[in-house]
């Protein structure tokens, strides 16, 4: 008899194992499957600040929201996401992919008491962790621990909309976890050594049976002892007491992308937290805000400004001077222009994001019309009138 406590525990895995595969980037932003880019954003901006790790959110739930809004803003992986869901990448071959069939059989016969089970998770992109958490620990195969790396950084940078019109380097200043130079990253004291690991005799992991309603599962743990390296120092870094890295002050500059959209996020792998003991850094992700510009208004590439002309000049045309991200240029307003018309100024407005392309300045026309007028000016348009 299967008793109702592991009756919840195998539907609580299924469940997750479900949310897992079937995981929708949509319902991640919050977002309907039809919503627009702006839409996307509007709700992407939303959630990063609620979840933003520096404020005290949730680390994994910001790196999921980073990862939803990176496809659905991308018009092209947003199209691949819609035909082949989240696996989309290896939507042209299984490599890397999990059979449905065998699960479902496997689960479908109940796993007979004795049967021995052999599954390699090959990390799955955290669905090992899932398995492990249920069963207490990881089949066979996740056991091999995936290496460790030192935590994720998420920070926000500001710029100007000049900023962003070449590209620039950005001057990033942070303290964090960094390599111990001492030790190299080792944690060992220059001039010692390292010895075997007594807890899992060199091998870097522990094992041992565990028996299931679902048969016998061989559980592979890292150890603990040795954090999988399978040695120890014999004497510790002095500098930064074994752990290989140290909290220091790191300075280094960052290539900020011409035509960087407000809020996409630049990833910079290996420049998060270091790890311990030579594991690999963690990533950094800077999320881009442009500030609200007080001339012109964006609109992708292309930017919206408006111009105030006066009467004469509406009627007659004139020649005006108009400002840019550059240089001011002369703007040539034809005769009879109305209030509301726009004149394009081509290939002056911002890069198109990965492209040398420039999109345009609209130039909104205003016709101010005079709200008082000197005798003689209201005589001249008595007699304009007569001509109209």
């Amino acid at each position: 008899m299967i008793d109702a406590g592991f009756r919840r525990r195998i539907s609580d895995f299924i469940w997750r194992f479900s949310a897992f595969i079937m995981k929708d980037y949509y319902q991640i932003l919050g977002v309907d499957r039809k919503a627009s880019k702006e839409e996307i954003k509007k709700a992407y901006h939303a959630l990063a600040h609620r979840h933003h790790p520096d404020k005290g959110g949730d680390e994994a739930k910001f790196k999921e929201i980073n990862e939803a809004y990176q496809v659905l803003s991308n018009d092209e992986k947003r199209s691949q996401y819609d035909q082949f869901g989240r696996t989309f990448e290896n939507a042209s071959g299984t490599q890397g992919g999990f059979d449905f069939g065998n699960f479902s059989q496997w689960f479908g016969q109940g796993g007979q008491q004795g049967q021995n089970f052999n599954f390699d998770w090959q990390d799955g992109g955290g669905l090992g962790d899932i398995f492990s958490e249920f069963f207490g620990g990881s089949a066979e195969g996740s056991g091999r621990s995936r290496r460790r790396k030192g935590a994720d950084i998420a920070i926000d940078v500001t710029l100007n909309l000049e900023d962003i019109l070449f590209g620039l380097k950005k001057e990033i200043q942070l303290q964090k976890f960094i390599r111990c130079d001492h030790c190299r990253g080792t944690g060992v004291e220059p001039g010692s050594d390292f010895t075997t690991c007594s807890a899992c005799n060199g091998r870097g992991k522990t094992e041992r049976i565990r028996q299931t309603i679902l048969g016998s599962f061989r559980e592979v743990r890292t150890c603990q002892a040795c954090n999988g390296e399978g040695k120890i120092p014999e004497k510790h870094c002095a500098s930064c007491r074994g752990e290989g890295r140290k909290k220091e002050i790191d300075r280094f500059s960052v290539e900020i992308p011409a035509g960087i959209e407000d809020g996409q996020v630049v990833k910079l792998e290996g420049k998060g937290e270091a790890g311990k003991f030579q594991e690999r850094a963690g990533d950094l992700y800077i999320t881009i805000h442009i500030r609200p510009h007080p001339i012109f208004e964006r609109k992708g590439a292309n930017l919206i400004l408006e111009k105030e002309i006066n009467f004469t000049q509406a009627a007659l045309g004139d020649k005006i001077e108009v400002p840019t991200l550059e240089q001011s240029v002369m703007l040539k307003i034809p005769e009879g222009i109305q209030s509301g018309q726009i004149i394009t100024i081509d290939g002056k407005g911002l890069p198109y994001f990965g492209q040398k392309r420039r999109g345009n300045i609209f130039v909104s026309i205003n016709v101010k019309t005079p709200k008082r007028l000197s005798r003689r000016g209201k005589e001249l348009l008595e007699e304009l009138k007569k001509e109209l």
